[in-house]
């Protein structure tokens, strides 16, 4: 078994697994050869290519798993929540929800490998490439896809969110329901087309308090976690506010990923429940000095101490304005520096 696999069910390893979300993208002369040719949409929907920025950037940084090329907005088009991708401004829902004719005009039910098979082909494509590393699949978690389709884009604020959310409870409970079921049939499907491992990105979530997260976020999520058929770990990812972090971990999931607001280890010694948990260096080392990034890996490599079930990532995703050779240094010292520790303490 690899050792990212044996992370993520808290087993020892020889070396701390590292993986960087984000990682096929604008930082790469590669990638943007692709993208001058063909839309983001699709690149996402062109099987063949998504397969190969996936393979291309996983051996290129020499990372211990790889995430399949997609979007996190794809399950909208088949939830019936039209969108588009504007040049600069990214993603736009073309007819936002707000009212509940709007909800009803969700699909209750999907059946994610016809509707979105390019992400299956792409991930039974990658799979027969990329044998010697695990292959990722993911989704957006139904908080975040919910304030995409309310907000009608990005957002600042989520007022709209919050309006209807706090608003109109039976509303946002009959949205959420739908959008648990649908990310629940595309994650399975994934685990079907040959994904060993999911991740769930709920990246928006820190704009809500706690107690917000635990009355409306908390159940659903509890009910996706429920719905999914437990043959893959599962990657619980939030980012933006470090007191719900106690609240996800109880909602579910094999593995808790956090950001760099936090200190890793006593975040996760404080958590409800044994959980191995992936972070969570600040993306902007990597436009530091090769030495302030590296020492700054060192401290949270030190800080864990090679305590099992660590998975080394970015607090979020990589930005466009790094460069590769950083981020080859960076997993290369991941590997060497966490070796040297776990020998140590073992």
């Amino acid at each position: 078994m690899s050792r990212f696999l044996r992370a993520c069910r808290g087993e020892a390893v020889d070396a701390t697994p590292i993986w960087l979300m984000r990682r096929a993208g604008r930082y790469q002369a590669e990638y943007r050869a692709i993208r001058s040719k063909v839309s983001f949409v699709e690149l996402c929907m062109r099987p063949d290519l998504a397969s190969e920025v996936t393979v291309m950037a996983a051996r290129q940084l020499g990372v211990d798993a790889a995430i399949i090329f997609a979007d996190i907005l794809l399950i909208l088009g088949p939830l019936g929540v039209p969108f588009t991708f504007e040049k600069g401004d990214g993603p736009k829902i073309l007819k936002p929800i707000r009212s509940a004719v709007d909800v009803d005009a969700v699909a209750e039910h999907i059946d994610a490998a016809v509707e979105l098979h390019y992400v299956m082909e792409a991930i039974r494509r990658t799979r027969a490439e990329l044998t010697e590393v695990p292959l990722i699949g993911f989704a957006g978690a139904p908080f975040t896809l919910a304030s995409y389709a309310i907000e009608g884009g990005g957002s600042k604020s989520y007022y709209e969110t919050k309006k209807l959310m706090f608003g109109d409870k039976g509303l946002w409970d009959s949205l959420m329901q739908r959008l648990v079921r649908g990310t629940a049939a595309y994650l399975n499907a994934q685990v079907d087309a040959g994904a060993e491992a999911l991740q769930i990105f709920d990246s928006w979530v820190g704009c809500l308090s706690a107690d917000a997260y635990r009355t409306h976020v908390q159940p659903h999520m509890e009910t996706l976690f429920a719905s999914l058929d437990g043959r893959v770990p599962v990657i619980h990812f939030g980012t933006g506010n470090p007191a719900i972090y106690p609240a996800m971990c109880r909602a579910g999931g094999d593995v808790l990923g956090v950001d760099w607001r936090v200190d890793l280890r006593a975040t996760w010694d404080s958590l409800p429940r044994p959980v191995p948990v992936m972070g969570n260096l600040d993306p902007g080392f990597l436009l530091a000095p090769e030495s302030a990034m590296l020492a700054e890996a060192g401290r949270i490599l030190r800080d864990v101490n090679g305590k099992p079930g660590h998975i080394f990532n970015l607090g979020h995703g990589i930005m466009p304005e790094a460069q590769v050779p950083q981020v080859q240094a960076l997993v290369r010292y991941v590997h060497e520096a966490s070796a040297a520790i776990i020998d140590k303490v073992s």
